[in-house]
């Protein structure tokens, strides 16, 4: 009973402990959207039209760019939340979160990991040239971050875990589908590298927008 009674307090005062808390889900997310995209990947196998290629997977890349941006900023303000009420901050907080790494999540590192592997890539920023789409996005999920953390509070750190597992799968397919868009076709056969840079381009600055970030926000102004 007294186990049980330890794990059931939040880990929540060690950053941490937030961080070992979400890796697995973290982990398995990465696996999955690696999963969907091998299945993506076998309809084009036989295709001899990279323009078509290119356009539908730059078509998926920004389909999951923009429901990544959701998901960040939700993510952002459960965990500010969960150490803070000042509403004002934890909207600045949550809002540069989601502009900052989703940014480096889905375009800079992707970018920099393509020409590490040798692909001849393009830099683009949504942020830049299609804000009329972004800011949807951007103010759906700062609608939902409030929302989620005023509802059941007994039941955010469980609203944070199902969050922070979405946005790392859905910042796994933006980021891969990015690579795939500006011609990393063949990227299966080099999956394991594959693999290991999403680690470093979307478990990081997730984990970072998530948790760590916002948390120390929260817990510096006390």
């Amino acid at each position: 009973m007294k186990d049980h009674l330890e794990h059931a307090h939040p880990h929540s005062h060690k950053i941490y402990d937030e961080l070992m808390c979400h890796w697995p889900y973290a982990v398995v997310s990465i696996c999955i959207a690696l999963i969907l995209l091998a299945f993506v990947s076998v309809g084009y196998l036989g295709s001899s039209n990279p323009s078509l290629i290119k356009k539908g997977t730059k078509l998926l890349f920004h389909s999951f760019h923009f429901m990544h941006i959701v998901f960040a900023t939700t993510g952002s303000l459960i965990t500010f939340y969960r150490f803070s009420q000042n509403i004002i901050k934890g909207l600045i907080v949550g809002t540069t979160c989601a502009v900052f790494f989703c940014l480096l999540s889905d375009a800079v590192l992707p970018y920099l990991g393509g020409l590490c592997l040798g692909v001849d890539m393009k830099f683009h920023l949504c942020f830049l040239t299609e804000f009329s789409n972004v800011f949807p996005f951007l103010l759906v999920g700062m609608i939902s971050g409030l929302v989620l953390s005023r509802h059941h509070k007994e039941h955010q750190q469980v609203y944070a875990l199902s969050s922070h597992f979405g946005h790392i799968l859905i910042s796994s397919l933006a980021s891969s589908f990015f690579l795939v868009s500006h011609g990393f076709f063949d990227w299966y056969k080099s999956i394991g590298l594959v693999f290991l840079f999403l680690i470093l381009a979307v478990v990081v600055p997730c984990t970072l927008s998530d948790v760590v970030v916002p948390m120390w926000f929260a817990k510096n102004g006390k």
